[in-house]
């Protein structure tokens, strides 16, 4: 096929214990997804689940043992941190039943939903759109990814955020007011889900503003960890 330009690089995720890598096609994203987290955004009880996306570009892979580095983005002054379970599909399909969705897992990541809470804010408030607080270059730094058949399925277990070595963000995945099995079966009624995508399953309570020069510690159950720079 002959282009007008030469076309993106597809990106990429390492996988543990393989010299191939995992092709993300989109980024789908749970909003609210722990009750403490509802709670300090203003919110409570168990709502329906919401989804927004990021698009693939806004992927940092970090290779397996490496730190990454992100820029401080434009137009902000609050950049919040937000650890999340990372899920990467490995079979695609549409309306899948809670019951069946582990067969659609290829595998975990620990990741961050970078946030320009203040721009987030004025989008709230005037009932547009979120992309600018959400969707920006360089806003989902993510592991390496852990095949279910190493990992098994992750249903509990703790996820840890720290910040030049304070924790700020702790909890466990048990705590997910909407469990992976049945962010799959909403999605997947909503878009059809295919190999490739990966979906980034909501954060604990604990959200906090970093700035240049911090350092970010992610962990989760199961998964390779995950350290970040901002620069």
């Amino acid at each position: 096929m002959n282009f007008v330009f030469p076309e993106q690089p597809t990106v990429s995720l390492p996988i543990v214990g393989s010299d191939q890598r995992f092709p993300i096609r989109r980024v789908y994203c749970v909003g609210r997804n722990y009750v403490e987290h509802a709670q300090e955004m203003g919110f409570t009880g168990r709502e329906p689940p919401f989804f927004f996306l990021k698009p693939a570009d806004a992927v940092v892979p970090a290779g397996i043992g490496q730190a990454i580095s992100i820029p401080y983005p434009s137009l902000t002054k609050n950049l919040h941190h937000e650890v999340e379970l990372v899920v990467a599909i490995g079979t695609g399909g549409k309306n899948i039943a809670a019951a069946d969705a582990v067969k659609h897992v290829f595998g975990y990541a620990v990741g961050l939903d970078m946030t320009r809470r203040d721009l987030q804010g004025e989008a709230k408030k005037t009932g547009r759109p979120w992309e600018i607080g959400k969707a920006f270059d360089h806003s989902a730094p993510i592991g390496p990814i852990t095949p279910i058949a190493k990992s098994g399925a992750i249903t509990a277990g703790e996820i840890q955020l720290t910040v030049n070595g304070k924790t700020t963000q702790k909890s466990d995945v048990a705590k997910l007011i909407w469990s992976v099995n049945e962010i799959i079966e909403h999605l997947s009624a909503a878009w059809e889900l295919q190999a490739g995508d990966i979906i980034m399953t909501g954060t604990p309570e604990g959200v906090a503003a970093v700035v240049s020069g911090d350092t970010m510690v992610a962990s989760c159950v199961g998964c390779q960890g995950l350290t970040v720079r901002v620069s």
